[in-house]
Formats: structure tokens, sequence, C-alpha cells
């Protein structure tokens, strides 16, 4: 069983993929969490849609004095680089990492990440979970979360990853 891995997740400040608020990454080694990383990030522009803000709580006054995502990216290149990649929503928070490399014009394929990364919605999903939120996932398994908060959510994500044995014995006594 994989116990070797890392999380990551994005808050978003508009609809647009590019616009990166926050991000939260958590590196797991033998099945511990080692590392976790977590950083306000300068949406460009500092733009936001109230939409957004409502899910998250972060607002421009909060980012104002953040680094952009290209100041950061050196952390995160060195956090992600060649690991194997879990997300709650892969399709998502892949499409993020890689449409705001593209703005900020960084090379993706020099992280050396899989085509695809393994997703615990998914996970879930095939486990019989009938609904796979991340909040609901985590209630059933009784992970912590502060759903919305990009650090929390890569916690949770690394967690429920952890557990998803677990989830298959929890299934059947349901």
């Amino acid at each position: 069983m994989l116990e070797t891995f890392t999380t990551i997740d994005f808050e978003l400040a508009t609809a647009k993929y590019n616009s990166v608020c926050a991000v939260g990454i958590v590196n797991v080694q033998d099945g511990k969490i080692s590392n976790e990383f977590y950083s306000l990030v300068q949406p460009p522009e500092n733009k936001y849609m109230w939409q957004t803000s409502r899910v998250h709580g972060i607002k421009p006054k909060h980012t104002v004095q953040a680094p952009s995502f290209l100041e950061i990216y050196p952390i995160i290149k060195d956090l992600i680089q060649g690991q194997h990649m879990v997300a709650h929503d892969e399709l998502l928070d892949r499409s993020v990492l890689k449409e705001t490399m593209s703005f900020y014009q960084l090379p993706y394929t020099e992280l050396q990440l899989a085509d695809t990364w393994d997703c615990t919605s998914k996970i879930y999903r095939a486990l019989g979970f009938e609904r796979t939120k991340l909040s609901i996932c985590c209630e059933l398994m009784a992970v912590p979360l502060q759903h919305h908060d990009a650090l929390s959510d890569a916690r949770a994500t690394a967690e429920l990853f952890l557990k998803r044995n677990e989830a298959i014995h929890i299934k059947k006594l349901g």
C-alpha cells in the first residue's frame, strides 16, 4: 500500500483557475505527515468574486500583502516535484496548478508529476460511498476538517487517503 505521497488543495479568488488565493500542501512519508505548508497567495490584480469569498472567507484585504504564486512557486516546486500526488478533487486541483503555472509562464513538465493523480473522492465512491464531498467523507471517517481552509483540506485529504482501507470496513458495517 502506498504510504508516501503529497496532497494539495487550492482556494480560488474567482471562477478562473489561475486565481489562487491560498494553497495547502501536506507531505506524507511512510504513513505519517512529515511536512505541512500553507500560504495565502495574492491572485492576479488581487481580484475576488464575492461568491468565492463567501465560501472560504478570504478577501482582498487578506492577500494585499501576500506573495504571488510566482513568488512562492520555488517552495511549492520543492514540496511536490516528482511526488505521488493525491487530491480530493484531482481534476480541479491538477487543472488549477497547470493553469496557474501557465499564467505565470512556468513549465508544468518540470514538476515531473503523473498525468493523473489519486483522487480520494473517486476512491471513496468506488468503495460504495453515495456522496463523496470532502466534508461528508471526513464526517463519516472521523477526520477533522475546517472546510475551505486549504491546509485543513489538504490534511484531511491525506488522512482520507491513509484511511481508505478502513473505509472498506466501515462501509461493510453501515
